[in-house]
């Protein structure tokens, strides 16, 4: 990445790098002091004390006094911003001057009195007082039509602000009933939150204990810091804008709904608008019978998604206007109050990571229906939308296609769940920005002017990568995301999971430009480096691994804590049709860096030996991922076996080759991946002998996989199984036999239908 613009090179010596921090607090907390009339001992400024008693302090009696001025500080990061972008407004200038001026023995009052704005002072106390008690979505947007007016301060130009150009927002009643929630909002309370120097070091160190349980349904909630389901909010709208929960409530009702309050919607949201980090990897999918349970999950996102975006909306609006309306004061003066801290680096505050097409068009419909109808009076694009999301053949269809055979005869072969979750547009490279106005969605918008960004990881991954090749391009658009949601992780991991790693430590970077931000707006902890510590990341999937496992614990460091789903499997044994003799082999490695070879050198001492001496073929060795695919392949080369593959990357030619062979007996031994059978769902003929090398991540997969032993002489099955290997173990026989199975005396067991 380029290095950014922001950081200036700097003259003199350079004092410690964790001067930076303690700068940029220190200068905005004497810019309060003037305000703040409650707080009884007001530091004095450095010309009161004189110049002698200015060079006699030192580094080690600034650590004892934060608020005594040493002879040299490095320009914090604000400051260089500040100089950086100087000569584009006046007001900039202006601004810097005056700190530097601060810098040289002048405090914040006697900057005031220099420029005879005392009366502007207490013009500013009194609107900082009324702002206290004021809720952030209290204004009525149809008083800003003059915000274009004012430059400075808007989040990009114009056009791009959230446009305010018909009818009123909240009605009187609206209004007392956002005052009432805002008081006690999630949102303000956890944008707002100052985190010390000692929480920041303790959060970059990754620790963190689930000491704190919660019940759910069959399950249970674990977190790292004290959680209450229910939130603050007993009683609607839920912390909810107002018009947003009006909605909300008329939709529910109107598909059937009869109580929103004890619904699993209305649950969900409540956890999402903790804004702790969330892991939920039970989700039933829409494609496994669960439509209602992912339904009420999306629908629970994407309110919480849209509630962000639209207090994030009432909150500029709002300080716009206070703007607006101190025309004749100084822009920089006013914008000495933390109040007006409002913006990020950019305007995208929500991310949305998906795997396919189709789940997108799926999720994005959601997201408009879920709109209130006054801010969707008019969809901009929504045929273009239409034409790329919700049509497609998959990639299936097409190679049936191929060996002439129709798509009716394609839908019939297939599982009903593979039909459902491919029958549509299955490309996973897309992106697409959305933005809210007063009566628009847009669709296809800029992502820099965008609201919200879905995309697939390869979409994102592509843009990462073209803005490291070019120097003119840049994803800067991810450098102020607030809430980031991987919906369908385990669809994802299916692809390619570091993709996902790749983005993630993409997120709330420093950007390489200003792209049109209002500096003196940007909230302190975004210059402090800290945005990581605030994003919320929701992760939703039907199941966890240890990659999924990794990203949670190593790249969600949310001050707020983390929650997860802890829940006990009854495994899918049952779901095996055939009376099959399952054998379990239990590999015992002492580390998991050496697990995958001793996995390799079991299969090469126990199990192939028994392969080559028989004479029997039709052997499938069933293997989950495509690293141990390769190395299998290389061994059985190695010893000449009569093989042939049929795995991920394989073409459609040489499988149906395979298929052919393996049926007729001219090979013997047949190597299949997990994510070959996820993709297209092959039925393989002529199996006589099942070994499964590793234990698919997709419990779904395992019966499937078993059940094309019918016709099969012996029906053996047998399973290799490390430790390591226990959240797949305990998905496909349970969770207390597979807890069983890894520390049993036994390494062999069989395991039976139950």
């Amino acid at each position: 990445m380029a290095k950014p613009r922001f950081g200036k090179k700097r003259g003199g010596s350079r004092p410690k790098a964790n001067e930076f921090t303690k700068n940029i607090k220190n200068k905005r907390a004497r810019r309060n002091h003037v305000e703040d009339e409650k707080i009884p001992d007001t530091p004095s400024s450095p010309s009161d004390s004189g110049n002698s008693s200015e060079e006699q302090s030192d580094i080690a009696s600034e650590v004892e006094e934060e608020e005594e001025v040493a002879v040299y500080k490095e320009p914090s990061m604000y400051d260089n911003l500040l100089k950086t972008l100087g000569s584009a407004s006046e007001s900039i200038a202006d601004a810097y001057k005056r700190r530097q001026r601060a810098e040289e023995g002048k405090s914040d009052t006697d900057e005031e009195k220099d420029n005879d704005l005392e009366s502007l002072s207490g013009s500013e106390q009194s609107e900082d007082e009324t702002e206290t008690g004021s809720p952030r979505g209290d204004l009525d947007p149809t008083d800003l039509q003059g915000l274009a007016e004012v430059e400075e301060h808007s989040e990009n130009d114009a056009d791009e602000t959230f446009e305010s150009d018909g009818e009123e927002d909240f009605t009187a009643d609206d209004q007392s009933i956002a005052k009432e929630s805002e008081s006690t909002s999630s949102y303000s309370a956890h944008l707002g939150y100052k985190l010390s120097k000692e929480e920041a070091e303790n959060l970059s160190r990754k620790k963190g204990k689930y000491k704190w349980e919660v019940d759910a349904a069959n399950c249970k909630w674990v977190a790292t810091k004290e959680l209450l389901l229910e939130d603050s909010y007993m009683d609607s709208p839920y912390g909810l804008n107002p018009k947003l929960y009006d909605h909300w409530s008329n939709a529910y009702n109107a598909s059937g709904g009869h109580d929103l309050h004890s619904s699993r919607q209305r649950s969900f949201f409540s956890l999402c608008n903790t804004y702790r980090d969330i892991l939920h990897h039970n989700k039933k999918p829409f494609y496994l019978k669960g439509r209602e349970e992912d339904l009420s999950i999306m629908d629970a996102y994407l309110l919480h998604s849209l509630n962000h975006v639209f207090k994030t909306r009432d909150l500029v609006t709002k300080n716009d206007k206070k703007l607006s309306n101190n025309k004749e004061s100084k822009h920089e003066e006013v914008l000495d109050t933390e109040n007006f801290l409002d913006h990020g680096f950019t305007r995208p505050k929500v991310l949305i990571l998906l795997p396919m097409a189709s789940i997108a068009y799926r999720v994005i419909n959601r997201l408009i229906h879920l709109t209130p109808s006054g801010h969707r009076v008019n969809v901009e694009h929504i045929g273009r939308f239409c034409d790329e999301f919700g049509h497609g053949k998959s990639d299936d269809q097409e190679d049936e296609d191929e060996d002439g055979k129709n798509s009716k005869s394609w839908k019939t072969s297939k599982p009903s769940d593979f039909q459902t979750l491919f029958g549509g547009n299955n490309n996973d490279h897309f992106m697409i920005g959305i933005k809210f106005t007063k009566k628009t969605i847009k669709l296809y918008s800029d992502f820099y002017t965008s609201d919200m960004i879905v995309a697939s990881p390869l979409g994102l991954i592509t843009k990462i990568g073209e803005a490291e090749l070019e120097k003119e391009k840049d994803v800067d658009y991810l450098s102020s995301i607030e809430v980031l949601i991987v919906d369908h992780s385990d669809i994802i991991a299916m692809q390619n999971w570091s993709h996902v790693n790749t983005v993630v430590e993409q997120l709330n970077r420093i950007p390489s430009k200003q792209h049109g931000t209002d500096i003196m707006r940007i909230r302190p902890w975004y210059l402090d480096g800290q945005a990581r510590f605030y994003r919320q990341t929701i992760v939703l999937g039907t199941h966890v691994n240890p990659d999924i496992n990794a990203m949670f614990n190593n790249h969600c460091l949310n001050y707020k804590g983390k929650v997860k789903l802890s829940c006990e499997h009854k495994g899918v044994l049952p779901k095996v049709l055939l009376q099959v003799r399952q054998i379990y082999e239990r590999i015992d490695t002492e580390s998991i860096v050496d697990a995958d070879d001793s996995r390799l050198e079991y299969f090469k001492k126990k199990v192939f030996p028994k392969i080559k001496d028989s004479v029997q073929g039709g052997v499938m060795i069933f293997i989950s991922s495509y690293f141990e695919f390769v190395r299998v392949r290389n061994f059985l080369k190695s010893q000449d076996a009569s093989m042939c593959l049929l795995g991920e990357y394989t073409e459609q030619s040489d499988i149906s080759r395979a298929r052919v062979w393996f049926f007729q007996g001219k090979r013997k031994i047949m190597l299949y991946t997990e994510r070959a059978h996820f993709y297209h769902r092959y039925k393989i003929r002529g199996i006589q002998n099942l070994i499964i090398y590793s234990l698919p991540e997709r419990k779904e997969i395992y019966p499937e996989i078993v059940n094309m032993l019918e016709g099969s002489h012996s029906m053996n099955c047998t399973v290799l199984f490390s430790r390591f290997d226990l959240l797949r173990l305990e998905r496909i026989v349970g969770t207390t036999p597979a807890k069983r199975m890894v520390t049993s005396d036994k390494r062999v067991q069989q395991v039976l239908d139950q």
